[in-house]
């Protein structure tokens, strides 16, 4: 065997690399996904988190009622009705159990509201990390705010904050007249009905708009309102100054 036939294999697979190949393993190419089926995602989503929410709930108040049957803690206090509980209204049903139904709603509503939240937070961070990989520093609150009107929510939504408006002392509000995650959000109870699912639905998007902000370095609440559908806005409190 000759000398020039023995060749090194690290410089065989040197040769054979590329810088582009190796720049597309750094930073792989972004792929897209069809709306319809983050819409299907975010139905599934909320539906997952409302049956795992009752199932923990359930968990939870079997544990405190094994620790008070145990006597290791006390049993809660029974609250006596007020009259204002106890009052009949036109129909003759107690307001007192309407209440109590809707508190323990709410309380349901609650714990999906803030596990959706989360996840947003998650989602909007990595994606403002991403869209700011080649950008500098912004240059103060409203300079992060444009970003999230312009950048983030067309990667994400698909278009431009419709109308934006701030006090100058910290407070913005972004206003979307089309709101896509509810764009065909409706229920056959009503109006009211369509309204509350609808306010669970914009949670996802409220952590999506706050997760980017704590990533762009800005610790932000973000307070979703429905006033009209499929009208969505969110109101940003972050702090005054750079």
């Amino acid at each position: 065997m000759s000398r020039a036939s023995v060749q090194n294999p690290l410089a065989t697979i040197a040769s054979s690399s590329s810088i582009p190949g190796l720049a597309g393993l750094a930073d792989p190419p972004t792929r897209q996904i069809d709306a319809a089926a983050m819409d299907y995602f975010l139905i599934e989503m909320v539906s997952t988190l409302r049956a795992s929410s009752a199932v923990a709930a359930a968990r939870a108040k079997k544990l405190e009622q094994d620790m008070i049957d145990a006597g290791l803690m006390p049993a809660p206090s029974h609250v006596p009705p007020t009259l204002k509980d106890t009052q009949r209204d036109s129909v003759g049903s107690i307001t007192s159990k309407a209440s109590g139904g809707k508190a323990a709603l709410d309380d349901e509503e609650e714990a999906v509201r803030s596990r959706l939240e989360a996840i947003g937070m998650h989602v909007g961070a990595n994606v403002a990390e991403r869209l700011c990989h080649d950008r500098g520093m912004f240059a103060d609150t409203l300079d992060a705010v444009k970003f999230v009107c312009k950048d983030l929510w067309v990667a994400v939504w698909d278009k431009q904050v419709d109308n934006l408006r701030t006090n100058h002392r910290g407070v913005y509000v972004l206003q979307d007249n089309a709101f896509r995650p509810i764009t065909r959000l409706s229920s056959w109870r009503g109006r009211a009905d369509a309204m509350r699912k609808a306010r669970l639905y914009v949670a996802m998007s409220a952590g999506i708009l706050r997760g980017a902000l704590v990533r762009l370095g800005y610790q932000a609440a973000v307070v979703p309102e429905i006033l009209n559908l499929p009208q969505c806005s969110f109101q940003l409190r972050l702090p005054k100054g750079p």
